[in-house]
């Protein structure tokens, strides 16, 4: 099938996007199923990167910023982003609402419905292959400790496991199962965690699941200690 042609998202859409729900990607997720199963294709379709970056340029920087790397608090960066996480954000968004497993964005729904499988490989593999900007230094040392407790070695107790288990020591995920989350924009991951938790985006159950244990101060440090890493 052939790629559509996009317009440029107007501002008046995005400042929309920055007051809802934030856009695209969630860095902060657990596991996914491998892009091949996502499309329902071979196992190692051909991409076009420079075809992606075009899109990109046209539908996603609006947003998501120049090159993906997005400077408004409560839309993620998605530069960087491994690119099997990318294409399943996508497909999810792209499934209809009564689908258990979609995740729901009214912009985001409908940006990804437009886009072709190949068009989403395409995205995918040119934003995979840019640099996510470095998060910002944390100003509360005291709950970055904390946070990194958390991420390290979770909280037993609390029956939370750590975050390191899936998404690596340093936040930078595992391609092809989890997504990078190092330097995320802290709103966006404070945004997610409580959407797991309150069951308001349901595209993953383990996560779901770990959300639902965690207490606000514990998503706050969470945030403090994952939005300040640099991805190694």
């Amino acid at each position: 099938m052939k790629s559509m042609k996009f317009q440029k998202i107007p501002a008046s859409a995005c400042a929309a996007v920055r007051a809802a729900v934030p856009c695209l990607v969630f860095a902060v997720g657990a596991a996914i199923a491998p892009a091949a199963s996502a499309q329902g294709g071979a196992a190692n379709p051909a991409v076009d990167p420079q075809a992606g970056k075009q899109l990109v340029d046209q539908v996603c920087s609006g947003c998501h910023g120049a090159g993906g790397n997005s400077t408004v608090p409560n839309i993620p960066k998605i530069a960087g982003q491994h690119s099997d996480y990318l294409i399943k954000q996508l497909v999810d968004f792209a499934k209809p609402a009564e689908d258990k497993s979609s995740r729901s964005n009214a912009i985001m729904s409908g940006i990804a419905s437009s886009l072709t499988p190949a068009d989403r490989r395409n995205v995918a593999a040119w934003l995979s292959a840019q640099k996510m900007s470095p998060g910002a230094p944390a100003a509360d040392k005291a709950e970055w400790e904390i946070g990194q407790r958390l991420f390290r070695t979770g909280s037993p107790r609390e029956a939370v496991p750590a975050c390191a288990g899936c998404h690596g020591p340093n936040g930078d995920g595992l391609p092809a199962r989890y997504p990078k989350l190092a330097g995320q924009n802290a709103d966006y991951i404070d945004a997610q965690l409580r959407a797991f938790r309150d069951g308001t985006r349901h595209n993953n159950e383990a996560m779901q699941q770990i959300a639902f244990r965690l207490s606000d101060p514990n998503i706050k440090a969470l945030v403090t200690y994952i939005s300040s890493l640099h991805s190694q």
